[in-house]
């Protein structure tokens, strides 16, 4: 594991030695980490703040997603209780870190590690997620790193106003639906640009102006509500559809918009909490290069340390350790396999990357032509962790070689067959297979559900109609459709109507009703 070909040079002291920290030990550490990833791997990181917290602090922060200020509500109550009884009873254990995608970024580390799992732990969120989140073009475009603090400020402040003015039962409500419509509260496909003080100020007067026109023209001035004989209403739905801007995928923007029921409050709180999920949007696309990047940095900068001889070997194999079983995966008949390792396939495939550039093989060379004994690792993976997603790097980067390390198949399931069939195995015949099955499980559009909105009844009993088009044949959870239909129908204020659809042929195949 370690890079033994080297004579490794004495260090004049290492920089400690044993488990016992200190905050002085801390700092030296860091400034050693800082020196190779910023001189040596030219990483390009965020300013970074380092927190220790206590574990009740680090429980804190799991039950609240991860994040700093954030406002309140009984889920995340619930959470911390659930987290803390499997902690205390030793069911689980926590996360030794968490890292806010933020500028600075801040990085939260646990008073009970040891000085090498502090050293581990600045160097896989500090250096590696953090050079992540400030590269990737998801994360450039999806969320503002200087911004979110003070956005979660402001959330938590105004919702505890809220709380205040209308009550905690009539703010729990809202934050309830919105919670549970939350997935589909994301903006997938329209790219936002960022916005100076002033082109801020001015949207917001528009948006409040927006707000005023849009009761008036579309709620106060409707007929009463009648059923079309002729044909009549077809032409006013088919503007009213235009303003209302259906179809629309992102059911928390339409239900902030449109709703005929919210209050001007309500509506802010869909607002914060679509935000607060398309925050978290490029996470999603990215869980498997994140870590896998994060991994990668902590490895080398540790190997690095211990070939500077700024630390012992003690604390060599206690880090190989623990590195060695969050990058293990258990075999598909292992009473511990639960997927595929995030981790483990990350590390995987960045390890193999830097193997193809500095000692390809003529397969390498085959299928890696651009890369393939470029001896330059690192530059390569910095292009690949800021232009790609999970799905799409693993369909340009997943090697034959890995495959087989790793021995992938691929299993098809048909539900109208009583027996599942190995299609693809890691062979010259099924690489290609394989490679594009394993991507499109990362793939957003076969993960998260397609609904959106598709008709309003304007002229009837302003039933909302959401259209579901299933993939791969898979219907809805009845039970769990109708207690979120449930959600949308106090959003909205009226009936609403989910019809599941064969996308191919647009035959209505379930229909629920909230």
């Amino acid at each position: 594991m370690t890079k033994t070909h080297k004579k490794r040079p004495q260090a004049a002291q290492p920089l400690y030695e044993g488990a016992e920290w200190d905050f002085q030990t801390i700092d030296k550490t860091f400034r050693a980490l800082e020196d190779i990833a910023l001189n040596e791997l030219k990483l390009d990181v965020y300013p970074i703040q380092i927190e220790v917290i206590t574990s009740e602090q680090m429980l804190d922060a799991y039950s609240s997603i991860g994040m700093p200020l954030m406002y309140n509500h009984w889920s995340f109550g619930k959470s911390f209780i659930r987290d803390e009884i499997m902690y205390r009873k030793g069911f689980s254990g926590l996360a030794y870190e968490i890292v806010i995608n933020s500028d600075p970024c801040i990085c939260y580390i646990m008073e009970e590690n040891s000085m090498t799992m502090q050293t581990l732990v600045m160097a896989h969120a500090a250096f590696g997620h953090n050079h992540f989140f400030k590269n990737n073009h998801l994360f450039k475009q999806w969320t503002d790193a200087s911004a979110i603090l003070d956005y979660l400020q402001f959330a938590k402040n105004y919702i505890a106003k809220c709380e205040e003015r209308y009550g905690f039962k009539e703010v729990e409500k809202i934050l309830d639906s919105a919670h549970a419509l939350r997935d589909q509260g994301v903006d997938r496909y329209t790219r936002p640009t960022k916005l100076d003080d002033a082109k801020i100020w001015k949207r917001q007067m528009e948006r409040l102006e927006y707000e005023e026109k849009q009761y008036n023209e579309l709620w106060r001035t409707l007929p009463p509500a009648k059923k079309s004989k002729n044909g009549e209403n077809n032409v006013m739905d088919s503007q009213l559809a235009q303003k209302l801007g259906i179809p629309e995928s992102n059911l928390l923007y339409f239900l902030e918009k449109n709703s005929p029921v919210l209050e001007r409050w309500q509506c802010e709180i869909l607002r914060i909490v679509r935000s607060v999920a398309q925050y978290f949007y490029p996470q999603r696309q990215t869980k498997m290069m994140n870590e896998g990047c994060a991994c990668y940095v902590h490895y080398t900068l540790m190997n690095q340390l211990y070939d500077k001889g700024l630390i012992t070997e003690g604390a060599m194999l206690e880090f190989l350790d623990f590195h060695t079983r969050v990058v293990a995966q258990p075999d598909f008949d292992s009473k511990y396999f639960s997927g595929i390792n995030p981790y483990a396939l990350g590390f995987n495939m960045m390890m193999d990357i830097q193997r193809i550039c500095e000692n390809p093989t003529d397969e390498d060379r085959a299928w890696f032509p651009d890369i393939a004994g470029n001896n330059n690792a690192i530059e390569t993976l910095k292009d690949a962790w800021a232009n790609y997603r999970d799905e799409s790097f693993i369909l340009q980067f997943l090697s034959p070689h890995l495959m087989r390390e790793m021995r992938l198949f691929n299993i098809h399931d048909d539900m109208g067959s009583p027996y599942i069939e190995v299609s693809h195995i890691h062979n010259q015949s099924g690489y290609r297979a394989l490679r594009e099955a394993l991507s499109a499980q990362y793939s957003v559009a076969n993960q998260d559900l397609d609904i959106q909105v598709s008709h309003v009844d304007m002229a009837g009993d302003r039933t909302l109609t959401l259209t579901h088009s299933m993939n791969n044949h898979i219907p809805l959870d009845k039970s769990s459709a109708e207690k979120v239909l449930a959600h949308m129908r106090r959003l909205w204020g009226y009936n609403v109507v989910l019809k599941s659809i064969n996308p191919l042929t647009n035959e209505v195949v379930q229909e629920v009703r909230g």
